[in-house]
Order: C-alpha cells, then structure tokens, then sequence
C-alpha cells in the first residue's frame, strides 16, 4: 500500500513534469511566431535557446520514467502511462526543434520587406499551440473525448498550410524576384503544419494511455 501511494506520487510528478514541458514548448513556438511576425532577431535568439531547457526537460522525464519502469512494479494501465509519456516527450522535443528551425528562418527573413501578410502563419502557430496543450491535458486528464478533438482540429492546421502555400505560388507567379522569400515562408508554414502533426501524436498517445489502442 505504501509502495502504490509513492508510486502515484511518482506519476503525479510526471504528470507536472509533462505540463511544464509543453508549456516550455508552446513558449518557444511563441517567441518564434513573434519573432517572424516582429522581425525580432533578439526573440527569434531567445527561442532558439530554448531549445537546450527542452532538451534537458526531456532527459529529466525520460529518467523519470526509466526509474518508475524500473524501481516499482507497475500494472497495466501504468505501463500505458509511462510508454505514453516517453513517446510524447520525443514529440515535444521535434516540435521544439521546429520552433528553433522557424526561429532561423526568421532571422533570414529580417532584413527583407514583408510580401505578404502573415495572418494564416500566425494562426498555424495559434492553432498548434492549443493542440499541444490540450493534447497533454488529455493525457494528463485521461480525457478521450480531448484527445479526440485534438486529432480532429489537425485538419485546420493542414487547410491553413494550403492557403499558405496557394498564396505564395501566386506571389512568385506575378514577381519571380519574390521566389527567396516565397519560399523561406512556405518552410516555415511547413513546420507548423509538422508541428500540428506532432501535437496530433501526442493526442493518440493520449488515447493509447487512456484505451491501450494506438490510433495509428
């Protein structure tokens, strides 16, 4: 009995570790939208230094999880927890990674006028930040109906990431001097659309935490 309440007292520190996690995450995807959006080096900096906190995060969690794998003996419904957690962490370290593969581009893209409005990258990087919160909530509420709509909600991500791309073609099609810059954007909303695709994992690792059944 002793050993279960410390072993619950265990996941609920995975459980925070995972939040602050993400949170450290959806804060580097902001700064690296803001960034873009401001043609702020000195934020687009601070993102990509984030990236080294998200690392070191991940490697907190994933020890955690080998400890609880390790040193208690967990049941079925545990083993799903903790194979979720692990998975989802390498998720949220790619989607930190593409926050700071933004963050470059922004800084290359500083110093050339704007060719178009950024409004639909702008919300890509909205959009994706409540997927990924909500997916870790789903996980950590083992709320299915959550991870549902996460997975759901991928479709703006990926209708958003067409109308980037359409609008882009038809600025090179009218000004071939446009083409650079076209294209560094369209990386960009390509990262976010990654990045959505990241967040969707998380969701069905949440479903598989929750069901045993991995969506895909």
């Amino acid at each position: 009995m002793i050993m279960r309440i410390h072993f619950d007292e265990q996941l609920e520190l995975l459980n925070k570790e995972i939040i602050s996690m993400g949170t450290l995450v959806e804060q580097a995807i902001g700064k690296a939208i803001e960034a873009l959006i401001q043609r702020d080096v000195d934020k687009a900096h601070d993102a990509m230094e984030s990236d080294e906190e998200i690392d070191t995060k991940e490697r907190t969690i994933e020890s955690l999880c080998l400890h609880l794998l390790l040193q208690q003996q967990p049941v079925a419904r545990d083993l799903r927890t903790i194979s979720a957690a692990l998975k989802m962490i390498t998720d949220m370290e790619r989607i930190g990674d593409h926050a700071t593969d933004i963050s470059e581009l922004a800084i290359v893209l500083t110093d050339m006028p704007n060719i178009e409005q950024l409004t639909h990258i702008e919300r890509m990087a909205k959009e994706t930040m409540v997927m990924l919160i909500q997916g870790l909530e789903a996980y950590v509420e083992k709320n299915y109906d959550k991870a549902e709509a996460v997975i759901a909600h991928d479709d703006i991500i990926d209708n958003l990431f067409l109308q980037v791309k359409g609008e882009l073609i038809d600025i090179i099609q009218k000004d071939s001097n446009c083409a650079n810059q076209a294209a560094d954007l369209l990386m960009v909303a390509k990262y976010f659309e990654r990045i959505g695709d990241h967040a969707t994992n998380i969701a069905e690792w949440a479903i598989f935490s929750i069901t045993g059944k991995h969506e895909n």
